[in-house]
């Protein structure tokens, strides 16, 4: 079976979904997010699709689809639904390609709630998924960084590394030292997202020297 790769930061907002646009189009993976919640602003899965120039990886239908822009527990809460994990894991199992990487976004955290009892954290676990780390520097950020991989390494949950979003800071060396876990690469600012710019930083990451499969 092909690897499940797992993207989740250090908060929200730092970049996941650029990140898995560069991660899906460097591997020619496939891309799915499970549980999108605030749909007015639109959908990640629509974001990373036109972003892809590759003609083999395919974004896949979210398993829930929520309107409000709040931790998934809380918005199917106010919609009630119930979030059922053990189909969310199913529906995994049968979108997995057989030859390459399924490229699994997570919403915000490692701790962000997919309903009264399951973590993401625990999802992770239920996925055997590794794990890409996103982060991003602002005041509190390495104190955010080092609990996520602190908790992944008491998980047990084996990690790929970090990747970076965002200006540049030294701050990212300390965090890779003292993690333990492979920097990765880097995905600066820019005015202008487009296929073209997702498909140079993709390849500039340090994926296909990791081991996947």
């Amino acid at each position: 079976m092909s690897q499940r790769i797992f993207i989740t930061g250090i908060g929200t907002g730092v970049g996941k979904t650029l990140t898995a646009a560069c991660i899906t189009e460097a591997l020619q993976a496939d891309y799915w997010k499970p549980v999108q919640t605030g749909l007015k602003e639109g959908t990640d899965t629509d974001t990373v699709r036109g972003l892809l120039s590759n003609p083999v990886s395919v974004c896949h239908r979210e398993a829930y689809c929520l309107e409000e822009p709040a931790s998934p527990h809380l918005a199917a809460r106010m919609e009630e639904v119930t979030i059922n994990v053990k189909r969310i894991i199913e529906v995994a199992e049968s979108l997995q390609p057989a030859n390459r990487p399924l490229v699994i976004e997570g919403a915000g955290g490692l701790m962000v709630p997919l309903n009264e009892q399951t973590f993401t954290i625990d999802f992770i676990q239920q996925l055997q998924a590794k794990v890409i780390i996103v982060a991003q520097n602002y005041l509190g950020s390495i104190n955010h960084a080092l609990l996520t991989a602190r908790v992944l390494k008491h998980s047990g949950i084996p990690v790929m590394g970090w990747v970076f979003s965002g200006d540049y800071h030294s701050n990212e060396e300390e965090v890779v030292s003292w993690s333990g876990f492979p920097h990765l690469g880097r995905i600066p600012r820019t005015p202008l997202v487009d296929k073209a710019f997702v498909k140079e930083q993709g390849d500039k990451l340090s994926l296909r020297t990791t081991t996947y499969f």
